[in-house]
């Protein structure tokens, strides 16, 4: 093909006419090997005020992905038109190829490819070859093989298919499966997976249980979880296809006539030895041992999964967790070695697969310090120790009756002033204390509890008819219970999705503690609505965004000797789970006082920043930061905005990056809800004095600038102009606006456009009124 001509195609052209008649001749099926447009990230969330959109500039989609068969890739090609050379797009092909942990990255402009070669096979790492010479998937099959270090004997396992769910797997699912077997077929017996709540860990485990069950025929595999929900969520939606060979452990009782195992750890353990039912079961029973959520959060728990974990010390142990930080005896690295892959709760929402949220720290007075009054008793008549007490205090030693009311009406306030049917945790100290916090939410949301007594429900380990209703809680199909008061039930295992609110009135010292608090909002579900969260503290929790190890690489942080207890110093035990030793024999004396009032001082937002951590940025300074990348200049942007076609287009160019100009309009204040979106760009960006929408519309009457129109055509531009008055660029710029009153007055939409001689005729009268509004 002439030079000229094929500079002229499009990328598109190039990948059908070149790259994939290049791929096909080298003998790769096109059809079970090849993929095109591959989506690897969904685009960062960006929130700002109470509204959140998509940044569509960090959307990653790779032109090809090259596999040896589904769900194992090997190599990433970069496309570009014949206008960029063979090399301009092998830095994104590495990106690329990162992220799904090949070794073989390709650009390709159509006239040959630049292939860059980690394995390093001949000892060149990159190089330029024709388009005849793409390498066949035999040698880079065997070439891949040799770079992981499979052998023969491994490599049956670590081919093994995937299970065709109809279910594609993320990027990032594909290569902790492909690890976790990896590890496997080498032999490796404890297999540790890092990834962060909401990313997908049961479907991860689901497909390495089912390649490793598949590779090994009559293999029997045991799935221990914390959760009674979590063993039922798993029974019946991921592990749906195991089906006849699997079953759930229950009522004490073992059948081994299955192969897939589902247990609660409890169901299987005891303090009684006859308790200890999974001693019915010989210690070479199970191949393999797959521990969901493998932080622990007392000591009598860590104990009785070590007893397990060692009873069927000769099976394979696979761990998960969103927080690999607990004990050296028993879940984090110490005991499975370094994690083969992490996925960080800072790089889904980064990828846009995970929620980002917005903190509003709320500081109360009596949380900086209270000291009660000489001979001072509470409602208990008990005489209240003459000490100060502050945030550390509240609802343990202390309850100021009137702190619940007053977190109660922000809570309500915060709700009101968004969404009343927002799903809604509130974490409190303790069972008491979500028992009071429930009574003072539905007292601030009188209307609604009594329509609903389900509006707001206790959930606690105490509470049978709360934890009746978590399965309602957790459906986004179910209204009711809207509000949920937990202490520690809900910190794990609870997947919802819609939750929209995180409120956190309970100290929190301990990080593992903390992360898994805050999964409970990072699921997405943009069919309901639900693109970011925002959490609502009133004890400073959030602090612990600022500590380097909450989204850092996992680390051991506490290594006890086999004197010390197992439990770490920062972890307290779960008051409303089973209790282990108590850590402290001595009663704690808790006094009640309803008689001091309390008041909300200080508040203050954050929102997560593209770092990964928390800022005190206004929308107005975010837009001016964001202007500034778009522009150059103010002249740059008055030369942007007069030559579009359409100015909606930029407006929703930069809505997409979080310029949410309704939202800055609020911020700015009263008059400015009625300024044009460029009007708020050069005030906010360049200082420029702002005039509003009627404004711009009064001195374009005051040019005459109609005279040079007549009849209806005339008409029609002053009814526009009324129409940009009142609701802005947007709605002018649209044909539709012709069909509205009281265009459709003057006629169809066809007989207006007439009367300014046609089509092209009534754009070029539009644009000249934009000319003249931002002249």
């Amino acid at each position: 093909m002439d030079p000229a001509d094929k500079a002229a195609l499009s990328e598109r052209d190039i990948c059908t006419k070149f790259i994939t008649p290049a791929i096909a001749a080298a003998g790769w099926n096109t059809h079970t090997q090849m993929r095109e447009e591959v989506g690897l990230t969904a685009g960062r969330v960006v929130v700002r005020g109470n509204r959140a959109a998509r940044d569509k500039t960090t959307i990653r989609r790779a032109d090809y992905v090259l596999s040896h068969k589904p769900g194992i890739p090997l190599a990433v090609i970069e496309a570009k038109d014949n206008k960029h050379t063979l090399r301009d797009g092998i830095q994104q092909a590495l990106d690329y190829a990162a992220m799904l942990d090949v070794p073989f990255a390709f650009s390709s402009n159509g006239s040959g490819f630049v292939f860059h070669d980690k394995t390093l096979t001949d000892g060149v790492l990159e190089r330029e070859i024709g388009l005849d010479e793409f390498p066949s998937p035999a040698e880079l099959w065997r070439r891949y093989l040799a770079w992981k270090g499979i052998t023969p004997d491994a490599q049956p396992v670590f081919e093994q298919d995937y299970h065709a769910t109809g279910k594609t797997p993320r990027y990032y699912q594909t290569t902790a499966v492909n690890r976790a077997i990896e590890a496997i077929a080498k032999g490796q017996d404890r297999v540790l997976l890092v990834m962060a709540t909401g990313t997908g860990k049961t479907y991860t485990a689901f497909q390495i249980i089912w390649r490793f069950w598949k590779a090994h025929p009559n293999s029997r595999i045991l799935f221990l979880a914390d959760r009674n929900i979590l063993v039922d969520q798993t029974k019946s939606n991921d592990f749906k296809p195991f089906a006849g060979a699997m079953t759930k452990i229950e009522n004490r009782s073992v059948d081994k006539a299955y192969e897939i195992y589902l247990s609660l750890y409890q169901a299987v353990t005891g303090t009684e030895e006859e308790k200890n039912i999974y001693k019915q079961f010989s210690p070479d029973f199970f191949d393999l041992v797959v521990i969901d959520e493998c932080h622990r959060g007392s000591a009598a728990e860590d104990s009785a999964w070590r007893a397990i974990l060692d009873y069927f010390s000769g099976a394979i142990h696979l761990g998960l967790t969103a927080t690999p930080k607990e004990t050296a005896d028993i879940s984090n690295i110490s005991y499975f070695g370094e994690p083969v892959y992490t996925y960080s709760l800072k790089q889904g929402i980064e990828d846009g697969f995970l929620a980002p949220y917005k903190v509003i720290r709320i500081d109360l007075d009596k949380d900086f310090g209270w000291r009660p009054s000489a001979g001072k008793v509470d409602a208990q008549g008990q005489l209240v120790e003459d000490r100060i007490y502050n945030q550390s205090d509240m609802n343990k030693s202390l309850v100021l009756t009137q702190r619940d009311l007053a977190v109660a009406r922000r809570i309500s306030e915060f709700l009101q002033t968004t969404d009343r049917f927002a799903k809604t945790i509130v974490f409190c100290e303790d069972i008491d204390h979500a028992a009071r916090m429930r009574q003072a939410l539905i007292n601030e949301n009188a209307d609604l509890a009594a329509k609903n007594p389900k509006y707001v429900m206790q959930i606690t380990g105490d509470n049978l008819e709360g934890k009746l209703e978590l399965d309602n809680f957790i459906d986004p199909e179910k209204t009711h219970p809207v509000i949920a008061t937990t202490s520690r039930l809900m910190t794990t295992g609870v997947d919802a999705k819609t939750c929209k609110l995180v409120v956190l009135d309970r100290t929190i010292n301990s990080m593992t503690e903390f992360k898994q608090i805050i999964g409970r909002g990072t699921r997405i579900d943009e069919d309901y609505g639900k693109l970011w969260f925002t959490i609502l503290d009133f004890k400073k929790a959030t602090e612990l965004f600022a500590d380097p190890d909450f989204d850092g690489e996992p680390v051991v942080i506490y290594t006890p000797t086999p004197t010390d207890p197992v439990l770490p110093p920062d972890v307290v035990p779960p008051p409303d789970t089973p209790p282990g030793p108590s850590p402290d024999p001595v009663p704690r004396i808790k006094y009640v006082i309803d008689d001091v009032p309390v008041y909300v001082v200080n508040e203050r937002v954050q929102y997560y920043g593209a770092n990964g951590k928390l800022i005190t940025e206004s929308l107005k300074d975010y837009t001016r930061i964001q202007i500034g990348k778009r522009f150059r200049s103010l002249d740059d942007f008055l030369h942007t905005w007069n030559d579009a076609d359409k100015k909606a287009a930029i407006v929703a160019e930069l809505e997409a990056q979080g310029v949410f100009f309704d939202e800055l309009a609020k911020e700015i204040g009263s008059r400015s809800a009625a300024l044009d979106p460029f009007d708020l760009i050069c005030h906010v960006a360049w200082g420029q004095k702002p005039l509003t929408r009627r404004e711009r519309a009064e001195q374009v009457k005051k040019r005459d600038y109609f005279t040079r129109y007549g009849g209806t055509a005339r008409k029609v531009l002053e009814l526009l102009l009324d129409k940009y008055a009142d609701a802005g660029i947007g709605e002018i710029e649209s044909l539709d606006v012709l069909k509205l009153k009281p265009f459709d007055t003057l006629g169809s939409v066809p007989q207006i456009i007439k009367e300014f001689g046609g089509k092209p005729q009534y754009l070029a009268a539009i644009r000249d009124l934009e000319r003249s509004l931002y002249q």
